[in-house]
């Protein structure tokens, strides 16, 4: 039994390691990009189906197996995007109100989480399917 601990923890010695995982959300929201040129379709007023994941960074636990339960993450970001962003106006969020932008958006939503998720390890936002950013702090 002791020589199978052992073996045990070394398997996880060599296995613990940063990993990164993420947990995808959306959200309706619309925007007015005032810092366009005129004629520009971003200067309208429009909306996107907005995807957003969260990344996060850690070792991983050798008891769970896994760095953080997705759950959690969603727990911190769920109330940020319902009360702030989903079915908003993103140019009437304090802090977006002068480009809310996806890169903009990306930082906002970083400032509102690493406070309460020190793992963040980047958020990434798409406006749509093929156009997007990622944002993994300064």
């Amino acid at each position: 039994m002791e020589v199978e601990s052992a073996n045990t923890q070394i398997y996880w010695d060599r296995l613990i390691m940063a990993v990164e995982i993420w947990k995808g959300f959306s959200f309706e929201a619309a925007h007015q990009l005032k810092n366009v040129e005129e004629g520009h379709k971003c200067r309208r007023l429009h909306g996107h189906s907005f995807r957003v994941r969260i990344y996060v960074t850690g070792d991983l636990d050798p008891d769970k197996g896994w760095v953080m339960d997705f759950a959690e993450i969603e727990r911190v970001f769920q109330p940020i995007l319902h009360d702030s962003l989903d079915h908003r106006l993103l140019n009437d969020i304090p802090g977006l109100e002068d480009n809310p932008t996806s890169e903009n958006v990306s930082i906002w939503i970083w400032r509102q989480l690493k406070p309460i998720l020190p793992a963040l390890s980047a958020v990434e936002v798409r406006e749509t399917c093929t156009s997007g950013c990622t944002y993994r702090g300064k």
